[in-house]
């Protein structure tokens, strides 16, 4: 006996099939659906259920044609979930040309078309449709305001356009919603108006979980880290605080170095016995990381762990420059599970800063076989060749990217400046500029870099003035740019315009300061270097290493024993900063100094430095100049076999002058210059007068 089903049990089937079965199956109901009673055909519950398996653009389209064919195109629920579903995939227009053939469409249809121009980051249609609807006298419900909220923040004049709804909304009656006001809050902060955001929370009468999170999110999205416990304790006392909440302070934690307060926060996670997975135990491990053996107890701990799980440890190591273990973590990863286009992108970020270009082909081929070969993965690779100096590969990885951004330029960039292929590195330039990409800071700071290499003082000189004409010298993020175009004033020997540069900044960090003041040594400025380490200290920088070491340099250079012996002593004493043996060096130089020729010291000096690094060619260079200031030639001659003896050879120091426009490079001794005897005759008229001068 065969049964007929009625229309219910197709529709109970079909929406099991939705759970259960693809999407042919589901359409083969669905047929049978539209050859049952017209309630059948005309219900949108199938068609509804038929939506949610549309996975794809060419799917969906296929389907709402149906939908036309078979006239089960009318129920406005209908046209909604369509005008959702295409903003997903993207396609703005075939969203409108669903909304343009409902009759008088409701607020749920307005909403959904004004979302969907969102979803697409077409803001401004997103406010004419809006002000459409309103034209029309169609009444607002509690998401209208929320989804223009998020309109709000991907226009240019956020602040202007968001009051302009918080207005409109507190017109139309919506200011004790709560939807409509956390998403203000929202706006607000992202907007940079975080006393805005704190009245309108302090005004609320009723809070959510939501509401607290979202104001402690604009505490820690403006690295306020007191205000967001302090608002954080507060909120314990009027709810309890979730996850998400939990993972907003961890990461302000993490992002401020505060280990101790995160450690609190994840016992608060052990007692309120939230689930450790997800974002939560992520974030937990993020928190660990300025502690390696905090994190990896942590993470052997981690019951599921995750790709994001194993990539965070990746970086940690990578910021540790612990290659070995980076290696170790992704061998171990491979035993768990598949790594991501992320996973294969750090590790060889980690090659490249290494230089090791063996390693990191083997994980190019790595990533061919896998199909794991996107933009960015391109870029790092791009990045290893060029900094393991492979210039071909390189330019070979440069040409296959399909779409450069500035990302990718400046790896270019940057790989052929430190290969010291500054003509090709000019060359790119000029490409760059004929496509008509924009040059970011980090593109224009590696052109200095390049000019300052080169000695190109008019040109460098030049690409400031392009900084300073385009406003790229005028804000706080400028800073590393600025201190790279005051190194190539210092190299380019104008310490003059060095100053007047280091003087307009408008902040000054470690390394701006620490740059001014080997600048000032350079020069033989001892006692300006010291007043500007005496003015840093004033302003509240701490000094490092690097910053004693360009000190003690500048105290060597101008004769300063006195004040150098005491930076010397202050470093451990007063800064708990180790001397390592570069500080030892700079000693050595300074009491072997021909100001003082305290010959005997200095060669005592130099002999401890070899004991502790016998294949260091400086310090025989070192030793073999102390021996040279008191004219005893034969132990200089004898230093001077022992490093052959042993091949050791220093890198001869390499000159520069820039002349009509021309870089004439050059070392000690140099006969490569095509005008060598015009050069070396200049040469003896000028000894032969300073001669003569006495």
């Amino acid at each position: 006996m065969r049964f007929r089903f009625s229309p219910f049990s197709y529709l109970s089937t079909l929406h099991f099939s939705v759970n259960k079965s693809t999407f042919l199956h589901t359409y083969y109901l669905k047929n049978q659906c539209h050859q049952l009673t017209p309630l059948t055909s005309s219900s949108s519950s199938s068609s509804s259920s038929m939506l949610q398996l549309c996975k794809e653009l060419q799917t969906l389209k296929k389907f709402h044609a149906s939908l036309i064919v078979s006239n089960s195109f009318e129920p406005i629920s209908i046209s909604s979930k369509l005008i959702s579903l295409y903003a997903q995939f993207k396609d703005v227009d075939s969203a409108l040309s669903v909304f343009g053939v409902v009759q008088e469409p409701n607020i749920v249809v307005w909403n959904s078309i004004i979302k969907a121009h969102v979803d697409c980051r077409v803001s401004n249609s997103a406010f004419r449709l809006y002000r459409q609807m309103r034209n029309l006298g169609v009444e607002h419900d509690s998401f209208t305001f929320p989804i223009l909220n998020r309109a709000v923040l991907l226009l240019q004049n956020s602040i202007l356009y968001g009051g302009m709804v918080h207005c409109l909304a507190i017109t139309m009656g919506f200011q004790s919603d709560i939807y409509f006001c956390n998403t203000m809050i929202d706006v607000y902060v992202k907007c940079g108006y975080i006393d805005y955001a704190c009245r309108l929370f302090v005004e609320m009468s009723h809070r959510d979980l939501v509401s607290w999170t979202s104001m402690i999110s604009g505490y820690a999205y403006e690295g306020n880290t007191t205000g967001a416990f302090k608002l954080f304790h507060k909120m314990r006392l009027e709810l309890e605080p979730g996850p998400v909440t939990v993972v907003v302070m961890l990461q302000l934690c993490c992002s401020r170095g505060s280990v101790i307060e995160g450690r609190q926060l994840h016992c608060y996670v052990i007692k309120r016995g939230f689930p450790i997975d997800g974002s939560l135990q992520n974030s937990i491990l993020k928190m660990y990381t300025n502690s390696i053996a905090d994190a990896e107890i942590f993470f052997s701990e981690i019951y599921k762990r995750d790709v994001v799980s194993w990539n965070i440890l990746i970086s940690l190591y990578i910021s540790r420059e612990d290659v070995m273990e980076v290696a170790k973590c992704f061998n171990k990863m491979q035993g768990e599970l598949r790594p991501n286009v992320e996973t294969l992108t750090l590790v060889i970020s980690a090659y490249a800063k290494n230089g090791n270009l063996f390693q990191g082909e083997k994980f190019h081929g790595i990533a061919i076989k896998s199909g794991l070969y996107d933009h960015v993965l391109q870029t790092s690779l791009l990045d290893l060749y060029g900094k393991c100096g492979d210039l071909e590969r390189s330019t070979q990885m440069f040409r296959e990217i399909p779409y450069k951004n500035n990302i990718t330029w400046s790896a270019m960039f940057a790989g052929l400046i430190e290969g010291g292929h500054f003509g090709e590195a000019a060359d790119l330039f000029r490409q760059m500029q004929d496509t008509g990409l924009e040059p970011v800071a980090e593109i224009l700071r590696s052109l200095v870099v390049m000019y300052t290499h080169m000695g190109a003082f008019k040109l460098g000189k030049g690409i400031h003035a392009f900084l300073i004409r385009n406003w790229f010298c005028s804000k706080e993020d400028d800073t590393p740019l600025e201190t790279s175009i005051l190194n190539m004033y210092v190299r380019c020997g104008s310490i003059s315009s060095a100053k007047i540069c280091f003087d307009k900044m408008v902040v000054r960090d470690l390394v701006t300061w620490t740059s001014m003041i080997e600048g000032c040594g350079a020069h033989g400025m001892g006692f300006e270097a010291l007043k500007l380490f005496y003015q840093m200290m004033e302003e509240g920088v701490e000094p490092n290493n690097v910053t004693f070491l360009s000190l003690l340099s500048a105290c060597s250079h101008s004769g300063l024993l006195s004040e150098g012996c005491g930076i010397f002593y202050s470093m451990k004493w007063s800064f708990g900063i180790e001397p390592v043996l570069n500080h030892y060096t700079c000693i050595v130089d300074l009491l072997a100094s021909r100001v003082y020729g305290n010959h005997k010291l200095g060669e005592y000096a130099a002999q401890r430095l070899l004991e502790l690094e016998r294949d260091n060619a400086g310090y025989y260079t070192l030793l073999s100049n102390v021996q040279a200031i008191v004219e005893r030639w034969a132990e200089v001659e004898e230093i001077r076999s022992c490093m052959k003896h042993n091949d050791l050879i220093k890198k001869p120091g390499w000159s520069c002058i820039e002349a009509k426009g021309l870089i004439h490079g050059f070392v000690s001794g140099d006969q490569s210059h095509p005008q060598m005897v015009e050069i070396y005759e200049i040469v003896k008229v000028l000894n032969r007068k300073i001669y003569e001068i006495g």
